[in-house]
């Protein structure tokens, strides 16, 4: 996600219910369409591109199969003002997985492609790296009110947070992992700010737009903080190059979910972010990896 989320339309991002942002119009077999609000100033979100892309491709698919993991690259920015057309691909429909490709397009070009995978769920043995033991997000601080408090403009202007809960951890919480040098992290519990269907395929895909909320700023923070947590201007260009997931168990992106992010390089102006997604019982769900554009703004 582009840190500058705050740089969008009022009246066109404020959204009631999560499950609008997720909303698409089947226009054709293998075609769809749907609309994106801004990420920054005149760029579609890339989190809703890739989070409608992922609905399209889910669309083709029996219910039966589940997804387990997507890859996409953003090709182009997206403008927010002009719709996005879906085009998927049936690349492989196997006996346990199938495979999807989709294309987002505007204008005739691609902003956006998309390769997920489905497949029938299984049993067999489980492991997993365990959940850290950190304040649950009842113990936090909502940071839209301090956000609203120090920046009422920026904050009025992001209507699109309203549909959507965030709790930062500090970094000196009582069960925060110790910090590796050359390795920052955030620790961060997300979850829509409004119910969602019963629907597998609805919860992965709100699991995906809330994935692209924080892992680009994961990338900047030896430069500075998340946007709502930062008092002094923006110093850092960010825009997602790439974006991988990988869905490990069942759960619901209406409930909260820790996501707990390191980015172990950056240079070239490139940086790299890795995430864990654990629910409240420290289940591991979910794992997302994105390569970031980084370049550091010339100081006034």
């Amino acid at each position: 996600m582009n840190d500058a989320m705050a740089e969008q339309n009022p009246e066109k991002s404020s959204i009631a219910e999560f499950v609008e942002l997720l909303r698409i119009e089947e226009l054709d077999e293998n075609l769809f369409r749907g609309t994106c609000h801004a990420g920054a100033p005149m760029r579609a979100f890339g989190g809703q591109v890739a989070a409608q892309a992922l609905t399209a491709a889910g669309r083709t698919i029996p219910r039966e199969r589940l997804v387990h993991s997507l890859h996409g690259y953003f090709l182009r920015p997206g403008d927010p003002t002009r719709p996005i057309v879906y085009q998927v691909d049936r690349v492989r429909d196997g006996s346990s997985y199938a495979t999807r490709r989709v294309t987002a397009l505007q204008r005739g070009e691609a902003i956006f492609t998309l390769s997920a995978s489905f497949k029938k769920p299984e049993a067999a043995t489980e492991r997993q790296r365990t959940m850290p033991p950190v304040p649950g997000p009842e113990d936090l601080a909502d940071p839209f009110v301090a956000w609203e408090r120090s920046a009422p403009e920026d904050y009025a202007r992001a209507t699109i947070f309203r549909s959507m809960e965030m709790r930062f951890i500090p970094a000196d919480a009582p069960g925060m992992p110790r910090e590796l040098p050359g390795v920052p992290q955030q620790f961060v519990w997300l979850r829509t700010g409004t119910p969602l269907p019963d629907d597998p395929l609805l919860q992965v895909c709100a699991l995906t737009y809330l994935s692209d909320l924080t892992l680009a700023s994961t990338t900047a923070l030896h430069l500075q903080p998340h946007m709502v947590q930062r008092t002094e201007p923006n110093r850092a260009l960010l825009a997602s190059l790439d974006h991988a997931m990988w869905f490990h168990r069942p759960f619901r992106a209406d409930e909260w979910l820790l996501f707990a992010q390191r980015s172990p390089s950056a240079s070239d102006g490139r940086g790299l972010a890795m995430g864990e997604f654990y629910d409240r019982d420290g289940h591991l769900v979910a794992s997302a990896v994105q390569e970031t554009l980084v370049r550091e703004r010339p100081r006034a």
